[in-house]
């Protein structure tokens, strides 16, 4: 069972939301929030597995809340409803701590397997934000100014979970990798795992951040 925090300023989406939620055996609808500060009252109080959270809502937005679920070191994790006028907004959220993104016109199914994966500690962005997320990344740039050779974490990496983290930078999916590298997919599942333990990243997603940051994914397979 996937516990769910939904969090919206309109009534009839957060109705909306629960009834899809409470459809299926697998989720349960565990509360509602209207806004950010509420939204970060309830993380805390009834510790869902994921938070469905929407960006723009009144007072505190749904970044500043994400941020302030990820820093207090809770295991819930953040799914990040957006729409296509609210890319600007996509950079900022996951560097927020933000595990997801899927758009409000998405199907029944897509945000169900969305939550799904979150849940169990994947990272999931709508195939139709995945460009636009990367063009967003190089404009603006690494956040350290540097190509990260003096970071511990790179150092720690093997010369091949390096190529998966260049990778992961570029987006690719696991059977993308294991065909490039002609590897099983259960063993780039396994490398995977061990790059984000080693650098300290929390889903596939800070691990894109982090490849970013240090110059080592650029958008066009740079």
């Amino acid at each position: 069972m996937t516990t769910v925090l939904v969090v919206d300023d309109q009534p009839l989406q957060r109705f909306a939301f629960r009834m899809l939620l409470d459809a299926v055996p697998e989720t349960e609808v565990v509360g509602e929030a209207a806004h950010g500060a509420e939204a970060v009252r309830k993380a805390a109080e009834l510790r869902p597995d994921v938070v469905l959270m929407d960006v723009r809502m009144p007072g505190m937005d749904g970044i500043e809340a994400t941020r302030r679920i990820t820093a207090a070191g809770a295991r819930s994790r953040v799914l990040v409803l957006t729409t296509f006028d609210l890319d600007e907004y996509v950079h900022a959220a996951l560097r927020a701590g933000a595990s997801g993104f899927l758009l409000k016109d998405a199907r029944p199914e897509e945000l169900l397997a969305g939550i799904r994966a979150v849940a169990a500690g994947d990272a999931v962005i709508a195939p139709s934000l995945t460009r636009r997320l990367l063009d967003e990344f190089a404009r603006y740039g690494p956040v350290h100014g540097t190509d990260g050779t003096d970071d511990a974490r790179l150092r720690s990496l093997t010369d091949r979970e390096r190529e998966i983290l260049v990778a992961i930078g570029k987006g690719w999916t696991n059977g993308e990798i294991a065909a490039r590298f002609v590897l099983s997919e259960s063993t780039v599942k396994t490398h995977v795992g061990r790059v984000l333990a080693k650098i300290g990243a929390r889903d596939r997603i800070q691990a894109v951040i982090f490849a970013y940051d240090q110059g080592l994914a650029r958008p066009n397979g740079g």
